[in-house]
């Protein structure tokens, strides 16, 4: 959830590492800090709490800092108060402030992750002298790096290695030792960490973003392996120590998809890049009219035999998740169970041996998400993996990848990755249908000819955008809202209250229209603000009656709907219209009004819409 940003090679190095942070901020962080080292002199050690532009100033935006070989960081509060004294980067110096200003500690460095067991560490390097200035876990690892170092000569890889082999948890390390000026060490456990190079330069960070404007060329560390990186070269090892080689891969991503490009926020342009974001997905799997199975390593046969799917996500991808069981259980009649990724790891699931369990994750970092996908492959399940990020922890250890074409999202809010995700489920589900012949070829060709129809109809939808924004500056002062639908219009529902609860920080909920009288009738009355989601044919009457119960209760009612249903205006006070399609898709589409809402709302209440409070973009801790 940190972002880490290294850089060694010629040129200025804090600069780098502050338009690096810059790129992460979306991860999420209450403080920042970086370390540069200026050839043999003793690091420079600056941080800061709050934002990174109160680092930015402090330092002159970098110039203020001499040196071509440094380490950043911007860090989410976990073991210690969010201050100065717990920012990043830590030292191993027995130091009696924050560890700033001029540090002649043999190691410098900085941690994503958590450190499992931190407290056993520190009572052991308390006996053997070192003091403690932060209440961080992660000036626990950097004094047991130097530990180890001093204690078995001057070797970094033998330092690191016996570090991992101690502790207990997830990590991205990230260290420079007074004693091997212009060089990086890196070392990394389920936290994720790309290391990039350019002519006689070398990057590292935590997500793609922070590097691309740099360089395509990329390196994946793998779990439990240290690398020591000095300019333009990279050189990996595994815990014994024994060197490793590794193929160059190239980040395919526009670098122009992390800049705002005359956009006032990153979510209002990943909202109206969801068309492209679509195509992009269809095309990578639809040849010549038809979707290639084989693109992501299924085969017929699979396809035929499997007594039921598991699909397995947090957040937004959760949500995606419920709107395929929908779509996948009426069209390839296979039964489908959703789980939260959180909830699966910790239960004991039965999964039967013909199953399939699908995960899914934007950043195919997601720590719950992950350890689900290893739970199912111990269990000898066959897996596969939906995910935007090549190269991620979870495409690699997924026995088969779905990669959606999104491209790089900033916005801790996610839409156009929630949007692909959806086409990934729809795409399973049409195909799996077609395999098992529950559908029709006539009406497989239909149903694909109404996918590659949604990004017109999205742009449709963006096309009267002002119209929402107009409602929502009506609502800006509403306090509760409740969100309510049937069957598929009930998953957009859930992820249409993520969205409004996660930017806007109103308080809202989404329920199955069928349950209100279960409870939730209760907490109605005069004036609270009830969206009801009403695209199904089938459920239409009955939504309506319930949203009928609910206004009669004092509500004040919004309908959601696709056009040529306008009896809906005489049960609601406002009415936004979606285009028609195929039922089963109509999740893409009523989704986008319900993003616009949130943001709306995000920005009449003067909010950080990119950078929600207490929310991070990739969770990768538990």
């Amino acid at each position: 959830m940190c972002g880490i940003v290294g850089f060694v090679g010629n040129r200025q190095a804090a600069p780098i590492l502050l338009d690096g942070l810059s790129k992460l901020e979306y991860r999420g962080y209450d403080s920042a800090g970086v370390a540069i080292r200026n050839g043999s002199e003793p690091a420079k050690v600056v941080k800061s709490q709050g934002r990174l532009r109160v680092l930015a100033e402090k330092t002159d935006n970098g110039r203020t800092l001499l040196g071509t070989c440094g380490i950043g960081h911007t860090r989410w509060a976990t073991h210690g108060e969010p201050s100065k004294k717990n920012a990043h980067p830590h030292v191993s110096g027995n130091c009696t402030g924050s560890g700033s200003g001029d540090v002649e500690s043999e190691v410098v460095g900085v941690h994503n992750g958590i450190i499992e067991n931190y407290k056993e560490l520190k009572e052991k390097l308390l006996k053997h002298g070192y003091q403690f200035y932060s209440q961080t876990d992660t000036e626990t690892v950097i004094k047991l790096v130097d530990y180890y170092f001093k204690k078995y000569g001057d070797d970094p890889v033998n330092a690191i290695a016996k570090t991992m082999v101690r502790v207990r948890g997830s990590y991205a390390l990230c260290l420079m030792f007074k004693s091997h000026p212009g060089e990086i060490w890196v070392a990394r456990k389920d936290s994720p960490m790309i290391i990039g190079v350019a002519d006689g330069e070398t990057y590292v960070a935590s997500d793609v973003p922070a590097i691309l404007e740099y360089t395509r060329q990329v390196y994946y560390i793998g779990n439990l392996e240290i690398a020591r990186l000095v300019p333009g070269e990279v050189t990996f090892f595994n815990l014994d120590g024994d060197e490793i080689r590794k193929e160059l891969s190239e980040i395919s991503w526009d670098a122009n998809s992390a800049q705002l490009e005359g956009y006032e926020h990153f979510m209002m342009k990943e909202i109206h890049e969801q068309p492209k974001a679509i195509t992009d997905t269809l095309s990578a799997v639809v040849k010549d009219g038809r979707i290639d199975l084989s693109v992501f390593g299924l085969t017929e046969e699979e396809v035929q035999n499997l007594s039921q799917i598991t699909i397995v996500g947090c957040g937004s991808a959760y949500h995606t998740g419920v709107v395929t069981q929908y779509v996948m259980e009426d069209l390839a009649k296979i039964p489908v169970r959703v789980e939260l990724a959180s909830e699966f790891r910790y239960r004991t699931m039965l999964l039967p041996p013909n199953s399939l369990v699908v995960v899914v994750s934007q950043s195919g970092e997601t720590a719950d998400t992950l350890e689900a996908l290893r739970q199912a492959k111990e269990k000898g399940i066959r897996t596969l993996a939906i995910v935007n990020v090549m190269g991620s922890s979870i495409a690699r250890e997924a026995d088969k990848v779905f990669y959606t074409m999104a491209g790089p999202e900033i916005a801790v809010a996610t839409t156009k990755a929630y949007s692909a995700q959806l086409i990934a489920g729809y795409l399973l589900s049409i195909e799996f249908a077609l395999v098992r012949g529950t559908i029709s070829e006539e009406k497989y060709l239909e149903m694909m000819g109404e996918l590659w129809a949604l990004p017109a109809k999205i742009e449709k939808i963006l096309e009267d955008k002002e119209r929402i924004q107009w409602f929502v500056a009506k609502q800006a002062n509403v306090q509760d809202v409740f969100f309510i639908g049937r069957g598929i219009d009930y998953a957009v529902c859930l992820e249409g209250s993520l969205k409004m609860k996660e930017i806007s920080y109103v308080h809202s909920e989404a329920y199955a229209a069928g349950e209100l009288k279960h409870g939730t009738m209760s907490l109605i009355e005069d004036g609270t603000l009830v969206i009801g989601v009403v695209t199904q044919k089938d459920l239409f009457d009955k939504t309506i009656s319930n949203m009928s119960e609910v206004k009669s209760r004092g509500a004040y009612l919004m309908g959601l709907t696709t056009y040529g249903h306008y009896a809906i205006e005489d049960t609601v006070h406002f009415t936004v219209y979606v285009p028609k399609t195929d039922e089963h898709f109509t999740a893409s589409l009523s989704v986008i009004p319900l993003q616009l809402m949130g943001y709306y709302l995000s920005v009449s209440r003067g909010l950080d819409v990119d950078k929600p409070r207490n929310l991070a973009k990739s969770v990768t801790v538990e």
